[in-house]
């Protein structure tokens, strides 16, 4: 994809997107354009569409980058093709259309329009909410933490899913702490929700020294705080693979077990889109067992 004009008309899947404002610096700190954001998602939409596919989207929305306002999004944007699918989704407010990534084209589309960081559900919109087909644990260090013990504990809260059946895989969140994902047997949303809340208060008992499972913010200093509510049906979690609006641009990226239990700084563990994408053409998508039925498995 072309990224030295500030404009661009280009051809994607059949169908044609006219990029603007492609020299805007989005990131400060690193000096990321919208171009090169762009180029990122032209080149991972092969790792990160089978993730987001089928779920219906919410985005957080920067057009002016770091500098500029930012907000979470449901709604399709303003100027959004036609082509872009959306589908209906209830919430308490009523029921809104929201935008499902299922193509690459879509997901530049979307960036395009200054949606930058893509936000899914752990279900599908064929499946519904009462189908989910995930489960999420977000491990998030607290004041005095950091990505290391969420490493630990990742490591502990694996061994606890193998007990039960299932097989967790690890995603660095992008900005301070990570992801565990486990492929589910369809499942109500409430089921995989109280499941998640359950193990997440074992393992504060097993470790309250290091674990809180509540969402009292002032419980979380020099603890990891395993956010279990991402599984509520109306809840979305940073998709594998999107772009992270932080200082500087970071990336929701797979990681494997043997990268988690060697991890001794946060820095290790950080990646930017260059060093994903250099680590897809290396290894391939580290998550893609999570949306194949080999390790699909039900609640126990």
């Amino acid at each position: 994809m072309p990224a030295s004009s500030d404009r661009q008309a280009v051809e994607i899947e059949g169908h044609r997107l006219s990029l603007s404002h492609l020299d805007r610096v989005l990131f400060p700190a690193s000096g990321h354009t919208k171009a090169q954001v762009l180029h990122y998602y032209a080149r991972v939409a092969g790792v990160l569409l089978p993730h987001a596919t089928g779920r219906p989207a919410s985005f957080v929305r920067a057009p002016e980058g770091l500098t500029g306002q930012s907000w979470v999004a449901k709604n399709p944007p303003g100027g959004v093709p036609g082509w872009v699918p959306v589908v209906p989704v209830e919430h308490r407010e009523g029921v809104t259309e929201q935008v499902v990534i299922d193509s690459a084209a879509a997901l530049i589309a979307m960036a395009n329009l200054g949606a930058y960081e893509v936000h899914v559900p752990q279900w599908t919109a064929a499946g519904g909410p009462d189908a989910h087909d995930r489960l999420v644990l977000d491990l998030d260090p607290g004041p005095g933490a950091d990505l290391v013990l969420c490493c630990r504990v990742a490591q502990r809260l694996r061994q606890l899913l193998a007990d039960d059946g299932l097989t967790a895989h690890a995603v660095v969140s992008g900005s301070k702490g990570l992801h565990l994902y486990a492929a589910l047997s369809p499942t109500p949303g409430r089921a995989a929700s109280a499941y998640a809340k359950e193990l997440a208060g074992r393992m504060q008992g097993e470790h309250p020294g290091l674990v809180v499972a509540s969402m009292a913010r002032a419980a979380r200093r020099g603890k990891v705080f395993i956010d279990w509510s991402q599984n509520a049906s109306a809840k979305t979690t940073a998709a594998p693979y999107t772009v992270r609006l932080r200082d500087r641009p970071g990336v929701a990226a797979p990681v494997g077990w043997d990268e988690v239990a060697a991890c001794t700084s946060t820095g290790e563990l950080a990646f930017t889109p260059e060093e994903v994408l250099d680590r897809v053409a290396a290894h391939g998508d580290l998550l893609a067992p999570l949306t194949g039925d080999d390790t699909r498995r039900p609640l126990p």
